[in-house]
């Protein structure tokens, strides 16, 4: 699963910038893929680990793309912080991927919000094409032999 995390965090070098929703587009391929290629196994642990991995390089590109500490500030009193905690958090000197992990961003950039710019959870979509779980038990008509 390291090389899930290596191809999800190799899609963009920082040399090559791309909007938010063609990261998630390019995301949602490769996990996709990911997904299929382990399905017949049972991989929810895993794939709950990467999960919170991949939202917290998504918040981290949130938070890189903001780039200026006054628009940080803007877009974290858009997103329901108080102003006096948003002009602190927009000028911290945790580096991005700190910030990503920490309670500011993840309380502000939430599973719901970046569901609603297209993210899916690897968990999610694996529970609806893994066939141990879709398929009840015996449901498979036993093959005669004659």
């Amino acid at each position: 699963m390291g090389q899930a995390q290596a191809e999800a965090e190799g899609h963009h070098p920082q040399d090559h910038p791309c909007s938010f929703d063609e990261r998630v587009q390019e995301l949602k391929k490769a996990q996709r893929g990911w997904v299929h290629y382990f399905r017949m196994a049972s991989i929810q642990g895993k794939l709950k680990e990467v999960d919170s991995w991949i939202r917290n390089r998504l918040r981290h590109c949130i938070w890189h793309d903001w780039k200026r500490p006054e628009r940080k500030r803007k877009n974290l009193i858009r997103l329901g912080v108080p102003k006096g905690q948003a002009y602190a958090w927009s000028r911290t000197r945790k580096g991005g991927w700190a910030v990503a992990q920490s309670p500011m961003l993840i309380t502000t950039v939430t599973v719901k919000r970046l569901a609603r710019r297209g993210y899916e959870s690897m968990l999610g979509y694996y529970r609806k094409v893994a066939p141990q779980l879709n398929e009840p038990l015996y449901a498979r008509p036993a093959c005669t032999v004659v």
